[in-house]
């Protein structure tokens, strides 16, 4: 995937309003294009699809609700200087006879509403997980409250797609008269779309918050050590578990999981039940969430080729770098003047490696006891795109070396990355750490200098005019990198 070269500093702002069937959100974004990090999100639980099973209206109390979070947003969008805003309405005001009219009553609160078909909807959610996982191969499955969207999804664009009448708010009844009738309705819908037809066996990639809440209950019954929902992947064997769990845990227990809503875990069993039709029709193999949906996909919708070509984890690793480091940054000269020491590593990993390079600044500005601590919750646990629960793991062992952690204290997640790959990150670390300490934190020394794995020695080579560089400091930090390899210190100076 290509890199971005540079990323400018901005406080370019864009916003999307969702109308949904269950929740009217408003998310505004800050930061590049291709990897813009959420700065507010709210949502007010209008419910605008309750009233469509009762006389396909929506009704007067949830319009009106729906209505007065939309002047609020509409507020708020103007006072934090939006520059794009798009307000986008879904299954519920598009199936509602009064659907017409609560567009009128958004447009006197200035927001003028698009209006998504389903396979408008089933295409933007596609391009979400394009968004975030841009080598994603496979269908994206979007659950909200009043639609199903699938899309296909593969090489980088949105294949078919087709939306269903299967939201949350709608499964209740189709589920009465048990799971197999349940599924047999599904695969008829499916099948008269012409659905899975030659995707039968391809994995499926998650989006929206009913899928959200059940893999948090599935990161709960695994207790997975590093719970979070982007990325996080469930085999076909987790149906089983979740079923049985949303069958015999009371609605309070799963209140109780960290994180779950009160309105996402009454609808787990139908969300669940669903799930498990579908991997049984389409014959899945596994299934992996995606936190980018429809939102995201709109904004990816509306950037030039060059700019959706970008890695979006590149990208905003050098944004954040840029954000908070100490002076210019130049993280990728880093990544360059370590590389000679990694010479035989994967691409998937110079990648998390040039990420790692570019936050190498990010926390001289903690207290020294937790500068490691800050590096490993950044890495763990930062708002990256296109990165899996390994990659995570790897840039954040990075960090925490990076920033003169003991090993001890870095968490155990040997059980999710191999030994060998976290003790390879460790030197990323320990080798970013060393050029930081020779440089101050400028970029001018690398040029003057190089490190080299050679005949079983670390040498560290000066320029003449540069010899002064060397000292007890780096001397420390040249033995400590040599000794994470395995080999002897060598300075030599020229």
């Amino acid at each position: 995937m290509p890199i971005a070269r540079s990323t400018r500093l901005t406080a370019h702002r864009s916003a999307v309003i969702d109308i949904g069937s269950n929740s009217v959100r408003l998310v505004v974004y800050e930061g590049p294009p291709r990897a813009p990090a959420v700065i507010f999100n709210e949502k007010v639980p209008a419910g605008l699809g309750r009233g469509l099973a009762i006389d396909n209206r929506i009704a007067p109390e949830d319009a009106e609700r729906g209505l007065m979070a939309l002047r609020r947003y509409a507020l708020l969008a103007r006072h934090m200087e939006v520059k794009d805003l798009q307000c986008v309405a879904t299954a519920a005001v598009r199936d509602a006879e009064n659907g017409p009219d609560f567009i009128a009553g958004a447009a006197e609160a200035g927001l003028k509403i698009r209006l998504l078909s389903g396979e408008e909807e089933a295409e933007a959610a596609g391009c979400g997980v394009i968004s975030a996982i841009p080598d994603a191969h496979g269908i994206a499955v979007d659950l909200g409250g009043g639609s199903l969207e699938l899309a296909e999804v593969l090489g980088g664009t949105v294949g078919r797609r087709v939306s269903f009448p299967l939201g949350v708010l709608r499964l209740p009844a189709l589920r009465k008269q048990g799971q197999q009738v349940f599924e047999r309705s599904v695969r008829k819908m499916l099948k008269g779309a012409g659905w899975p037809d030659n995707m039968s066996g391809l994995p499926l990639y998650l989006v929206g918050g009913s899928w959200r809440a059940l893999s948090r209950l599935d990161i709960e019954l695994t207790q997975d050590p590093l719970p979070v929902l982007d990325h996080h992947v469930m085999p076909r064997a987790a149906l089983r578990r979740l079923l049985r769990a949303t069958k015999r845990m009371s609605f309070e227990e799963l209140r109780a999981i960290p994180g779950m809503a009160s309105n996402r875990a009454a609808t787990l069993p139908d969300a669940a039940a669903l799930l498990a039709a579908l991997v049984n029709i389409i014959d899945v193999p596994e299934m992996t969430v995606s936190s980018s949906g429809l939102r995201e996909g709109l904004l990816y919708q509306a950037l030039d080729p060059a700019t959706r070509a970008q890695d979006p984890l590149i990208v905003a690793a050098e944004f954040e770098g840029r954000r908070l480091a100490r002076f210019a940054p130049h993280g990728r000269a880093i990544a360059e003047w370590i590389a000679p020491l990694f010479a035989n590593e994967q691409a998937s990993d110079s990648r998390i490696r040039l990420a790692a390079s570019l936050l190498s600044d990010v926390a001289w500005s903690a207290n020294p006891d937790f500068r490691a601590e800050r590096g490993t919750e950044i890495g763990l646990h930062g708002n990256w795109r296109s990165i899996d629960i390994p990659g995570r793991i790897l840039l954040a062992r990075a960090l925490h070396a990076g920033f003169g952690g003991a090993d001890v204290d870095f968490p155990a997640m040997t059980s999710l990355v191999p030994a060998d790959r976290i003790d390879r990150a460790r030197q990323w670390g320990l080798a970013i750490r060393l050029a930081q300490r020779l440089t101050g934190g400028v970029e001018a020394p690398l040029k003057a200098s190089a490190i080299a794995l050679d005949d079983g020695k670390l040498r560290l080579s000066l320029d003449p005019g540069w010899h002064h560089l060397a000292g007890e400091s780096v001397d420390r930090r040249l033995r400590a990198l040599a000794q994470a390899f395995g080999v002897k210190p060598e300075l030599v100076l020229l």
